[in-house]
């Protein structure tokens, strides 16, 4: 069976900015994360940010494409310049998915690294636009394919494929 990326936050792990975390609870991909296929990352903590942080937003037109092509960038909310453990930690964790032979990844939605089809705008006033995040569109760029937890039923259908 097929090994996937896993956001830690969705294993369970408090490494969201927030210090918590976004379980998912759900029978059949716990038997996935029991069988040892899941490989967890988080590449905001593995970069050396911390958790708990400041929230993080991508400004600029882009979303994470445009952060690795140096066209837009990740700022906290407090005014830090973090682009570069955002782009770091993608980088990071396509080395880990590539050690590993993830054909997939499980990534928590409209987070600045990890969203796969949502992130926030950049203006920290809680609105969302259509993109990916650093890490997303980097693994995509490197043709792992992106799940998050809203498409948890897609994803479980592609790992019995």
């Amino acid at each position: 069976m097929k090994k996937f990326l896993l956001s830690t936050c969705l294993a369970g792990e408090n490494v969201r900015y927030d210090g918590g975390n976004n379980k998912i609870e759900n029978a059949a991909f716990q038997r996935l994360v029991d069988a040892g296929l899941a490989v967890t990352a988080c590449p905001e903590v593995d970069a050396g940010l911390s958790a708990p942080r400041r929230p993080c937003e991508i400004k600029g037109e882009g979303g994470g494409c445009a952060v690795l092509e140096g066209r837009a960038e990740v700022y906290g909310d407090d005014g830090q310049h973090l682009t570069e453990p955002f782009v770091k930690g993608a980088h990071m964790t396509l080395a880990k998915a590539r050690e590993n032979g993830c054909a997939a990844a499980l990534l928590k939605h409209r987070s600045p690294s990890c969203g796969s089809t949502l992130i926030y705008d950049g203006t920290f006033s809680g609105v969302k636009i259509i993109g990916k995040g650093v890490t997303a569109a980097l693994l995509a760029a490197n043709g792992i394919r992106l799940f998050s937890e809203e498409t948890l039923e897609e994803f479980l259908k592609y790992m019995e494929e």
